[in-house]
């Protein structure tokens, strides 16, 4: 028996099956699992593991938990990711809290699975460079093994009991009177819950709200890249909103470093371009209401958990 399943067994039996299974107060109780890749316990165990191992990476000093740190919500806290030789990647790395939940993986829903997804970063030259073979080869598992089990680990990163989540199931102290302001700001003047809707307080959409729009052309053509299509030209995909107060800098280039300039990026009516969305547009907040919006945002962090138990911070 490999050491890797030996391992993975080891922790699979002290996680337990039905410790994942377990559904976060304030998410959707169905998580999306492919029928060709069941979530196991064994396997998750592997998939921590994997991205936990910098032998994934060409010169063995860069691991998926170095852009995704736990403390960090999933993030690294930079603008940009920093790859092996110190090379720097061109988009924020976004959190991975509740992305089993997610449509379409990468800002640009490049990828349309967790399975997919997780195999870009090894082969990308500006993060870990290693062809599938190589790093195959370097931990005795194939691609697939490798794919299906960080992707199963990653279903199991989840955030929910935040304040919000108890103030919804009946905890009404839950929220101070500034957050509850701001949750009327989010939900009416701010128009916020257009975009950031649901459990996952996203709409999984791709918008354009003028962020990679600098001196008269887009620094990044965001969506448009994948579809080709001129409409997608500078459209992100909406981020969660959960854990957000944990997961700065903010946009998909790492462009503004506080809530509070998102919040003043999105009261000015976002950055306008031939492509902006409809319904970006002035807010007109005052002073009081842009602190409130931001206290409620931070009563969007809740508990992480990651394998079925409690994430470490």
């Amino acid at each position: 028996m490999k050491l890797w399943a030996i391992l993975a067994t080891a922790t699979a039996l002290a996680l337990g099956q039905s410790s994942f299974s377990t559904t976060p107060l304030g998410l959707d109780a169905f998580l999306p699992v492919p029928d060709d890749n069941p979530l196991t316990a064994e396997k998750v165990a592997l998939g921590r593991r994997l991205f936990n191992d910098k032998r994934l990476s060409r010169d063995e000093t860069v691991a998926c938990a170095s852009c995704h740190d736990v403390k960090l919500a999933f993030t690294d806290g930079k603008p940009v990711s920093d790859g092996i030789h110190g090379r720097k990647g061109v988009r924020s790395a976004p959190t991975l809290v509740n992305r089993g939940y997610g449509a379409a993986q990468f800002w640009d829903g490049r990828a349309s699975s967790l399975e997919e997804q997780v195999l870009h970063p090894i082969q990308d030259t500006a993060e870990m460079d290693m062809t599938l073979a190589e790093v195959a080869a370097r931990v005795r598992l194939t691609p697939q093994e490798i794919s299906r089990a960080i992707a199963s680990y990653v279903r199991t990163i989840r955030s929910g009991n935040s304040p919000f989540d108890r103030y919804l199931h009946g905890e009404v102290a839950a929220l101070n009177e500034e957050q509850l302001r701001g949750l009327s700001v989010f939900r009416l003047k701010g128009n916020c819950n257009v975009c950031h809707v649901g459990p996952n307080f996203t709409d999984e959409k791709f918008h354009n709200t003028g962020v990679s729009f600098k001196d008269g052309t887009f620094t990044d053509d965001g969506r448009f890249k994948v579809t080709d299509l001129p409409a997608d030209r500078g459209a992100f995909k909406t981020p969660t909103l959960r854990e957000v107060a944990r997961t700065a800098p903010y946009m998909h280039d790492g462009s503004l470093p506080a809530l509070e300039d998102v919040v003043d990026f999105y009261d000015k009516g976002g950055n306008k371009n031939p492509n902006i969305d409809g319904e970006i547009l002035p807010l007109r907040l005052t002073p009081e209401e842009k602190r409130a919006l931001v206290a409620f945002l931070k009563a969007l962090s809740g508990e992480i958990t990651e394998g079925g138990t409690p994430a470490s911070r």
